[in-house]
């Protein structure tokens, strides 16, 4: 005998999405982002290592759920990505925009960031290879510990660099350019093929060890203190090479972007 309504079973993932996209089901959609929920924390836990004391987990946390309700609603089934991916890039960048908002780094080390940036353009572009750190260092007129110190210093300014969207409104980023061939995008341009050139040639004139640093954090997503395990270097040497190799890509962009305006 029933003496109740029957127990609904739970919708699949793909019945989940139809329902919401098809019907507009709100039910549906609030399933859809309780379930991919661990996608934040997993973006927070790599975003927030190395992050200074003022950026409270909490607040990740908080720009990251955006970022994830922002992703449900714009998920375009029919483009045959997953779903994990590009909303692992939405949870990203609104992460990332919500710490620009803030101002969280001061303007004292945007500034030593970019002296760094510029004295690896200036000292790449002449030499044709990698700047040793005795060279920048010289270059800057500081001692070697002082230049050291700088890129511990800086490390906060460049751990979101390579996931930062290349445009306001989407979520693809340069990491996505090298990972991701895949996708085709009808509105890809001569600029993005000529970056995506520019950051493999970059990655490719790093040292062996800044090369390994970005392999192990961008493309195997291990965090810095996995990366320190796997090396048996300090965190603190790991997150030196991470900035040196983020500064040295940065400088190879601006080249990149100078070149195309002088060819204009």
């Amino acid at each position: 005998m029933n003496s109740g309504a029957e127990k609904q079973t739970p919708l699949s993932e793909q019945e989940l999405w139809l329902a919401w996209k098809e019907h507009q089901d709100l039910n549906a959609k609030r399933s859809l982002i309780e379930k991919h929920l661990p996608l934040v924390d997993y973006v927070v836990h790599r975003l927030a290592i190395g992050m200074p004391g003022n950026v409270s987990r909490d607040d990740l946390s908080s720009h990251g759920v955006m970022g994830l309700i922002d992703a449900v609603d714009k998920f375009d089934l029919s483009r045959g990505l997953m779903f994990e991916t590009y909303a692992t890039w939405r949870i990203r960048g609104a992460i990332i925009d919500g710490l620009r908002q803030g101002d969280w780094v001061p303007r004292s080390v945007r500034d030593k960031a970019k002296k760094l940036e510029e004295a690896y353009q200036v000292l790449e572009q002449h030499h044709l290879r990698t700047a040793s750190d005795q060279e920048v260092s010289e270059h800057l007129g500081i001692e070697l510990h002082e230049y050291h110190q700088m890129l511990q210093e800086v490390a906060v300014t460049t751990l979101t660099s390579l996931e930062e969207p290349l445009r306001e409104e989407e979520s693809e980023t340069r990491l996505s350019m090298l990972t991701d061939d895949n996708v085709k995008r009808p509105d890809s341009t001569v600029h993005d093929v000529y970056l995506k050139q520019c950051l493999a040639e970059g990655i490719e004139r790093l040292t062996e060890k800044e090369r390994t640093v970005i392999t192990l954090m961008y493309f195997e997503d291990l965090t810095l203190t996995e990366i320190s395990e796997v090396l048996s270097l300090t965190p603190s040497r790991i997150s030196q090479l991470h900035s040196k190799a983020i500064l040295r890509l940065r400088g190879a962009l601006q080249r990149m972007k100078e070149q195309l305006l002088n060819e204009v």
